[in-house]
């Protein structure tokens, strides 16, 4: 079994319910009050965590006008948006960061942020954050991943669009640098994500290749991909959170809201609690239940010496008579004593 990990005071792992992460990203629309009524909504939907994204538009690109910098998919929501004015409206204040994480951290939450570049890597370690998140679009980032590891906390990794051998470079890179306690995420990276796109039977694979927790960042809409993740053993499943949809955000077109965060933390624990372990024969709940299988039963008045019959007998619930298997070898035997209608079938009962 993959060990389990410790982020805060949280286990991570198959014998613990699913960490659910309400992921505010941009959709406080630069508004704090809104981003501390988000944390508050997000604890009462019980999520187990917030995280935010550090940087600033300067740290993310560059504030040029070339087609290189503008979003081209035409089928994407911020299609023609130029990456500078997007990262602008969308970049979470850096003064804001303590007040949230002390926010969410008093609301029995843990609290922690995407870093972009060192010097976020570097500003969240001196807010104390449990563990680092490295963004699907920054797993090949490998000098961001090597500064984050060398911090001595959990890494937890989006795979977005990355090959085999890609997650396998930041899986190295991350333990050469001293971190060994990583969780990867199945990502799909478009916005929003279609769950045909998903592939969750991904999981799995990427746990038994990388011996580390695996789970989901999800970009479909609803929860039900993300319960799904749980069967395939996804241990941590991070969903985008906004307070209403209607009322926008950047990322409000694929993001949850209160009661969908609630039904995806109550629905996640009791897919996790489904998952359990092999088990055949019944298991100890069930074993009240077998007395309501089927047995052998006399079905009318039997007299000593009455030969057995179709006519006499019958397979019914409950099962304290013979078991219907027995059925071929009971026919045309022959009663030893008087039998009432309802008696239980039993051995002591046949004779020749």
């Amino acid at each position: 079994m993959i060990p389990h990990i410790k982020i805060g005071n949280r286990y991570i792992g198959a014998n613990y319910p699913p960490l659910i992460i309400a992921e505010l990203s941009g959709n406080h629309n630069q508004d704090l009050s809104l981003a501390e009524r988000m944390i508050e909504e997000a604890a009462l939907a019980g999520a187990h965590a917030i995280k935010l994204q550090t940087y600033t538009a300067d740290s993310m690109t560059l504030d040029v006008t070339s087609s290189d910098f503008t979003i081209k998919e035409k089928d994407s929501l911020w299609a023609g948006e130029k990456l500078y004015s997007l990262y602008q409206k969308a970049a979470t204040p850096y003064e804001w960061h303590e007040p949230l994480f002390e926010r969410a951290k008093s609301l029995g939450m843990l609290a922690f942020s995407s870093p972009f570049d060192t010097e976020a890597v570097d500003f969240l370690d001196g807010l104390g954050v449990p563990c680092f998140k490295i963004a699907s679009f920054e797993l090949t980032d490998l000098p961001l991943i090597a500064y984050a590891a060398s911090k001595g906390k959990p890494l937890i990794m989006s795979t977005g669009m990355a090959s085999l051998s890609e997650i396998e470079e930041a899986v190295k890179c991350a333990k050469a640098n001293g971190c060994h306690d990583i969780i990867l995420l199945k990502c799909t990276s478009t916005y929003p994500a279609s769950p045909a796109n998903t592939n969750l039977i991904t999981i799995p694979h990427m746990r038994e290749t990388f011996a580390c927790q695996t789970g989901l960042s999800d970009h479909t809409g609803g929860i039900g991909v993300a319960v799904a993740s749980v069967a395939f053993g996804a241990s941590v499943i991070e969903k985008h959170f906004v307070l209403s949809r209607e009322g926008g955000g950047v990322d409000a077109a694929f993001s949850i809201e209160p009661d969908e965060l609630n039904a995806l933390v109550d629905e996640t624990e009791r897919a996790w609690q489904g998952v359990g372990q092999v088990c055949y024969g019944g298991s100890d709940a069930e074993k009240d239940a077998k007395q309501y299988r089927r047995s052998i039963y006399i079905s009318q008045d039997v007299k000593r010496g009455e030969v057995f019959s179709a006519d006499n007998l019958k397979v019914v619930r409950p099962a304290h008579g013979m078991a219907p298997k027995h059925w071929d070898e009971v026919i045309g035997k022959t009663a030893k004593c008087d039998l009432p209608k309802g008696t239980a079938l039993d051995w002591e009962h046949i004779g020749q």
